[in-house]
């Protein structure tokens, strides 16, 4: 699979702005372009992003910020709506906690890391469930994102592409994608060490594997999880493979 500008759109105050569109699945079909995107926060695009969303013709966001975050950085496109479905951030606060008591090392970082990901299948399902069942109510083009588009929108998204049925391979370069475009805020956590920012900072696959894993410590495997906590049945996948796949 290769990176083009078709699949990232460098915006100047969105760094991570990418399409799902364009992944081959299992049954033979692809992944619709322009229909779903996933970004970083886009409370800090240019009057020249703006045009380019908008002609993308985007209406719709779906956010996984806290409160904090949501309020630090409003959406600036005036005619996307914004449906909230919020994972408070929690990681910069455990490294600060393990700062405080000396033992904050970048091996410990990356391991609040995947217990992050972890979480977001013990606690966070119920967001999951409801971008699902937004996907399946809305109309497309939309964009999924959180603050870097990477962690909370990284899972989100591989779940997307899970559930229309991209191969595990496929979905794993995706997700590192973020490394080749998010540009990091150097002003964000500046009191943590620069090791321990670097692997906040970015990607890696057993940030993802820790997910999927805890997917099946709880569910026993991934279908489980799809059919029962995100409550995608077999229409549900009829529907949504119909929606955002091509032939």
């Amino acid at each position: 699979m290769s990176d083009s500008p078709t699949r990232h759109l460098a915006l100047q105050g969105a760094s991570n702005f990418r399409d799902l569109g364009g992944y081959p699945t299992t049954d033979g079909r692809t992944t619709r372009w322009r229909h779903i995107f996933r970004s970083n926060h886009l409370g800090q695009l240019t009057a020249a992003d703006i045009e380019i969303v908008r002609a993308l013709g985007v209406r719709s966001a779906f956010d996984f910020r806290g409160v904090e975050e949501r309020a630090a950085g409003v959406c600036v496109v005036s005619e996307i709506t914004v449906h909230s479905l919020p994972i408070e951030p929690s990681v910069v606060a455990a490294l600060r906690t393990e700062l405080a008591s000396g033992t904050l090392t970048a091996p410990v970082a990356l391991e609040l890391m995947r217990e992050s990901y972890r979480n977001y299948v013990r606690h966070h399902t119920n967001s999951f469930r409801n971008l699902f069942g937004h996907l399946l109510e809305d109309r497309a083009p939309l964009v999924i994102h959180c603050t870097a588009g990477k962690d909370r929108t990284g899972f989100a998204s591989a779940l997307i592409l899970h559930a229309l049925g991209v191969p595990d391979e496929i979905i794993a370069e995706d997700y590192l994608l973020t490394n080749q475009h998010y540009k990091r805020d150097a002003t964000a956590a500046i009191d943590l060490p620069e090791d321990v920012r670097n692997a906040i900072g970015s990607v890696e696959a057993s940030y993802l594997a820790a997910a999927f894993e805890a997917i099946g410590s709880e569910y026993g495997d991934l279908e489980t999880y799809l059919r029962d906590a995100l409550k995608l049945g077999t229409a549900e996948r009829t529907a949504l493979k119909a929606r955002y796949l091509q032939s």
